[in-house]
């Protein structure tokens, strides 16, 4: 669904990103991961044209976004960041129809999808869509910014670190959520963390970055079964690596107790 031809992104003869080749499927939540300054929020923030690259092309379902408009292409694609950034004057409600409104729907039919998306992320429509974002914690304001993201029902959502503010407890709370909305709304997302926990917990794929460049892209049990060199060991880490390792061995010798005839 989206696609990356040898896309390139410099600043003067520094560059940021090198000959990106990259296929992001459609309807996986695709993680974008690596240490500090390695590109991946740069990689997002070309899908949708927040920063233009120097060469390559980039195109979603076959057409280059580079012949989009930019005002429009934004608004088919669902946004969300670390810093929430609700409107303050705006009731919860207003905030997550923004995107409908200016794209002028149907009251009756954004209304409607506001009540469900409230209700999807377990905010009482009745108690909730009418109070400020003042009046909200922190964990529910960032459950409105992201459904707000989904009010338009755009088939891309991408999200750059939307959780790495919020405490551990709330974090984690929201992590799941998103797994459990991901399982029902099949959005394609493109999620940028620098955490591997939280990349292995929530993602179809991750693709781990350096440098501008791909390192590996792989499901999270083959990234952590076999990665692809030590640059990739060591910042998936040796913990990690291990608890994988021994679930593996488990779960094979599970499978050799087994009577033959019940192994598919």
């Amino acid at each position: 669904m989206i696609s990356f031809h040898s896309v390139e992104m410099r600043i003067n003869d520094v560059s940021i990103i090198q000959k990106l080749d990259l296929q992001i499927k459609a309807g996986e939540l695709f993680v974008l991961i690596g240490p500090s300054g390695c590109g991946k929020t740069t990689t997002m923030k070309m899908i949708n044209r927040l920063i233009e690259p120097t060469s390559g092309r980039i195109e979603i379902n076959g057409e280059d976004v580079s012949l989009a408009d930019p005002v429009e292409l934004r608004r088919n694609i669902g946004y969300v960041i670390q810093q929430i950034a609700l409107f303050p004057h705006m009731t919860i409600g207003q905030n997550v129809s923004l995107v409908p409104r200016l794209k002028k729907a149907d009251q009756a039919q954004y209304e409607k999808k506001v009540d469900e998306l409230l209700d999807m992320v377990g905010l009482d429509p009745k108690v909730f869509k009418n109070r400020y974002p003042a009046e909200l914690s922190g964990g529910q304001q960032q459950r409105v910014g992201v459904i707000r993201a989904m009010a338009a029902d755009p088939p891309i959502i991408l999200m750059d670190e939307p959780f790495s503010a919020l405490d551990p407890i709330s974090r984690e709370q929201l992590q799941d959520e998103f797994v459990r909305l991901q399982k029902t709304i099949k959005k394609t997302i493109v999620f940028v963390t620098h955490d591997m926990d939280e990349a292995i917990k929530i993602s179809d794929r991750i693709c781990l970055m350096n440098n501008g460049a791909v390192v590996q892209v792989d499901s999270p049990e083959k990234l952590l079964q076999r990665p692809a060199n030590s640059f990739v060991a060591d910042f998936i880490g040796i913990k990690r690596l291990k608890g994988a390792q021994e679930r593996q061995a488990v779960s094979s010798a599970k499978k050799a107790t087994l009577p033959r005839w019940s192994i598919s």
